[in-house]
């Protein structure tokens, strides 16, 4: 069995909404599955002593053309909201719960939560707003809001990310084939490319 692409992203990277609306049928086409993986890019900012990409001198204004020119250019719905950039923690508490139980659940809630920030524009840092949203969709019930602080739950985030940075991923959206990382949304061409010629 061909092994899935690992699909790491923060919820609260642009660039990484912009690959969920491609990574699944780019690995449909090379008879691979994406396994979505969230990560938190606050705790890997710890680490490689980054900041929020739109908060940065000179490149953040550059960031804000640059996702509305691609969001046109591919024909996709785009904003950025008002509160920025989110607390993406409880929502990707919220779909290891759901992955842990339902993986077509959790990626319904995955496409969910991009497309509330990045269409709708709303804010899912708060909890309650996560837990909101999960049942609006009837994906859930009352028993989210104790999930989203259940210690498996929390342990099984932190064990994420930790992994995702042991294998050397340090940004959204990273595409992670067998052990060839690349980094960005600009780089599923390559991916594709490599994909297509099994590697160079």
């Amino acid at each position: 069995m061909i092994a899935p692409l690992d699909f790491y992203f923060d919820f609260s990277s642009p660039y990484g909404y912009l690959a969920s609306l491609e990574i699944d049928e780019l690995a449909a086409r090379h008879g691979r599955a994406a396994r979505w993986r969230p990560i938190l890019l606050g705790v890997v900012f710890k680490t490689t002593g980054q900041s929020p990409l739109l908060d940065q001198p000179l490149r953040g204004p550059y960031a804000r053309r640059d996702l509305a020119r691609t969001a046109r250019e591919l024909g996709v719905p785009f904003r950025l909201p008002d509160i920025f950039p989110i607390n993406a923690m409880a929502a990707s508490r919220a779909y290891y719960w759901f992955d842990s139980q339902d993986p077509a659940k959790a990626r319904a809630f995955a496409q969910g939560v991009f497309a509330a920030i990045f269409v709708e524009g709303r804010d899912l840092g708060p909890p309650a707003n996560v837990i909101a949203l999960a049942r609006d969709a009837g994906l859930a019930g009352p028993e989210i809001a104790d999930a989203l602080n259940d210690t498996a739950v929390k342990d099984r985030l932190r064990a994420e990310v930790d992994a995702a940075m042991a294998r050397g991923v340090f940004g959204s959206p990273v595409i992670m084939v067998d052990d060839e990382p690349f980094w960005g949304f600009d780089h599923l061409p390559q991916v594709e490319r490599w994909l297509t010629r099994g590697g160079w």
